[in-house]
């Protein structure tokens, strides 16, 4: 059996599996909205956020105990590499839990979370987008196979969104990345390709899952229905339509949207939105799996190497 652990932006997660024939078979997850990111400045990550998500790390860690796994992967990813604190951070949650936080770049979190959410989507596009729209940051994987063509993050996080009080509106915020980002592939040859109808759109992480669970409607949360869902463009539009006069309290009381997810629903849903219109795409492939099943195949790598 094997651990791995994300401390993300707005969420750290926890996952227990074992791999069986190059697929993850998950055994426990757990997970814990931190919002580490909230009210990070230039001097860094903010107490409370670094006290709130210290104590998900210690729980963790007790739970983890229970199991004793072969090997315990805790990596952190934008929050983390932002941050003018992150070492003190990181010396924090060694003292406090035992756990050996390591941050990873950019592209070795586009690799993992590629390999991670390709491995469960039946069957394996020839090309693909995937998409991880974070707390911090937005990160967008275009592939050939498992092959990582080309990876980028942009600053839309959900949680960046959020606390955005002052300049242009989100939608124009997020038009002109959406733009930055169409100058990249271009200026590399692959908007062509991204745009391609035979190229899939693949969705993973808080915000898309989310929304799948919304769709199906779930009170108890299936990472084996949400695999492989399917949602059309209108119903992503539906969404956002339904949801906007809605407090966010309204919106937590909707089956399959858990608390704490209520303010950062619709920013993500407009970001997806966005998305979709740039790459031209109707119909989005739903993963639940991305950079922990990433780390477990990984894990699982190395262990049968030693």
């Amino acid at each position: 059996m094997l651990a791995a652990i994300d401390v993300g932006s707005n969420t750290v997660r926890l996952l227990l599996g074992d791999v069986v024939q190059g697929e993850v078979q998950p055994i426990a997850y757990e997970r814990r909205i931190t919002r580490l990111k909230g009210g990070q400045t230039e001097d860094g990550l903010a107490q409370d956020a670094m006290d709130r998500t210290l104590s998900a790390l210690d729980f963790f860690s007790k739970t983890i105990l229970k199991y004793n796994p072969d090997a315990i992967t805790v990596v952190g990813t934008e929050a983390l590499r932002s941050a003018a604190n992150r070492k003190q951070f990181v010396d924090m949650v060694l003292h406090k839990t035992g756990l050996d936080l390591k941050i990873i770049s950019g592209s070795e979190e586009a690799t993992l979370s590629a390999r991670g959410a390709l491995s469960v989507v039946a069957p394996t596009p020839g090309h693909a987008i995937i998409i991880d729209i974070g707390g911090g940051s937005t990160e967008i994987i275009l592939t050939k196979g498992m092959d990582v063509l080309f990876r980028y993050s942009c600053p839309l996080g959900v949680v960046r969104l959020v606390e955005m009080e002052h300049g242009p509106s989100v939608d124009d915020f997020i038009g002109s990345i959406l733009k930055d980002l169409s100058r990249e592939l271009s200026a590399r040859h692959l908007m062509e390709t991204a745009c391609c109808p035979q190229t899939s759109i693949i969705g993973t992480a808080g915000t898309i899952t989310t929304l799948a669970a919304l769709d199906l409607e779930m009170t108890t949360y299936d990472w084996r229905r949400v695999n492989n869902h399917k949602l059309p463009a209108t119903r992503i539009d539906e969404y956002i339509h339904k949801m906007t006069p809605m407090s966010v309290q309204e919106r937590e009381q909707l089956p399959g949207l858990e608390e704490g997810r209520g303010d950062l629903i619709l920013p993500g849903l407009m970001v997806l939105k966005n998305m979709m219109q740039t790459f031209v795409k109707h119909e989005l492939i739903v993963s639940d799996f991305g950079l922990l099943e990433g780390l477990i195949l990984q894990s699982a790598d190395s262990v049968a190497i030693h």
